[in-house]
């Protein structure tokens, strides 16, 4: 089973709100952030996705969900390229 760690994003301009997380379901994950039903920090947002990688194991999304979590650097580098490319 594959699991995925992603990148959401609220919003279109520097302002934005980005939200981190990891599944192995992406589709269903980002609906259920879109319905209100995901994680209660992105309740009444719409969000997209941006971002997403794919792992072998849970173990390791986990953890690399943690390193992007962390990481503010990467996180603003991925969110500035979306809001390039708008």
């Amino acid at each position: 089973m594959k699991y995925f760690v992603y990148l959401l994003i609220s919003g279109s301009n520097d302002k934005s709100v980005t939200y981190v997380g990891y599944t192995s379901n992406i589709k269903n994950r980002v609906r259920l952030h879109n319905t209100s039903k995901g994680a209660k920090f992105t309740r009444g947002r719409k969000w997209k996705l941006i971002y997403k990688k794919a792992y072998n194991t849970k173990s390791s999304a986990m953890k690399n969900e943690y390193l992007l979590k962390k990481n503010i650097k990467k996180r603003s580098s991925i969110k500035k390229k979306f809001l390039k490319n708008i």
